[in-house]
């Protein structure tokens, strides 16, 4: 068999990394990503089955796909989730399967994720006091966080990242306390500019804190933060990192060298232009971009009379289609009909 061309788009832009989301149900409700209430979710007929999304995986991995990161809404409500992963990282050519999740059933699941093949892990987390992590979540659970994180550390995830959204007016108080969270614990925290994918249609670009202010406020309160280059022995060794060089994230350290920083500029450094990534949402829909706006329908396919050679045309015609950026700071831009949790994190 000849070998399959990799996943390029008409930008020159290589694709290796899939996001995965398994469910769009949640059990909180941030309001960067769904309503505070009366959330219609998706049937669960509608959800991909582990096997259907095993087989989609499948295919793409001779077109180039190396990477999976699975998200939600919460993937830790879908249940036998560490079959789902053991299946996953046993498919020769896979390399690395993440997951995102909230953190608030990690601690019950990170010891059976990790014996599962996992071996990388985000948590979503705003804020460092009960009170502004309700702001947030507009739910209890700050305590159950703490514990997930806890818990994933000793079952051998390292690091484990931290995903905290910027908010101004919200999250600058945060920001001193998440610096020295990252220098007393070991994890990596991760700041993610605001951006506008809410269900209720409120983002405005006056709420995005910008990546450069957060770096400039931990520089000065703490010590000055400097570039990681590539190889720094602030990295892990253990636990290699795909997305050192390859990912969305600037990383920083430290100037003493303890207590790693990322942040993800998608709104005042985009980061379109080196982008690696396709999603696969939980009802089995192809997106070549966080915020687009076309679909392409795998799940049909999957559950039609499609072969194998079908799906992976879908997949390569998707990635063919993909603009070259998501234009949000363009009068452009058109918010996706999808918020957050039902297009996965």
């Amino acid at each position: 068999m000849l070998p399959q061309l990799p996943l390029l788009d008409t930008f020159g832009r290589l694709h290796n990394n899939l996001r995965i989301s398994v469910t769009d149900r949640c059990n909180i409700r941030c309001f960067y990503c769904m309503p505070a209430e009366d959330v219609q979710f998706m049937e669960k007929s509608e959800l991909l089955s582990f096997e259907e999304i095993e087989r989609i995986v499948r295919v793409a991995v001779p077109l180039g796909i190396d990477k999976l990161r699975l998200t939600g809404g919460e993937p830790l409500v879908r249940r036998e989730l560490p079959r789902l992963v053991e299946k996953l990282a046993a498919i020769p050519g896979i390399k690395d399967v993440g997951l995102t999740t909230n953190g608030i059933l990690l601690a019950e699941h990170a010891q059976d994720l990790y014996d599962a093949g996992l071996r990388r892990i985000n948590v979503s987390l705003d804020a460092l006091t009960p009170e502004k992590f309700k702001k947030f979540t507009r739910r209890d659970g700050f305590e159950r966080v703490i514990e997930g994180i806890q818990a994933a550390q000793r079952a051998g995830f390292q690091p484990v990242k931290i995903n905290a959204v910027s908010v101004r007016g919200l999250t600058e108080e945060e920001i001193v306390p998440f610096g020295h969270f990252a220098r007393e614990t070991g994890v990596d925290v991760r700041f993610i500019e605001y951006m506008p994918l809410d269900a209720d249609n409120l983002w405005e670009r006056d709420k995005v804190l910008f990546a450069q202010e957060i770096i400039d406020i931990l520089s000065a309160s703490i010590m000055p933060l400097v570039q990681v280059p590539h190889g720094h022995p602030s990295t892990p060794k253990t636990s290699p990192d795909p997305d050192d060089n390859a990912g969305p994230a600037e990383n920083m350290v430290f100037q003493d060298g303890v207590g790693r920083i990322g942040f993800i500029a998608s709104v005042s450094q985009p980061f379109c232009l080196s982008c690696n990534r396709i999603r696969l949402t939980a009802d089995g829909k192809l997106r070549n971009c966080l915020f687009s706006l076309d679909e392409t329908d795998l799940r049909g396919l999957v559950r039609g009379q499609g072969t194998n050679a079908d799906i992976a045309a879908a997949i390569r015609a998707s990635v063919l289609a993909k603009s070259e950026g998501h234009e949000i700071n363009t009068a452009r831009f058109i918010q996706p009909s999808r918020p957050m949790h039902s297009i996965g994190g």
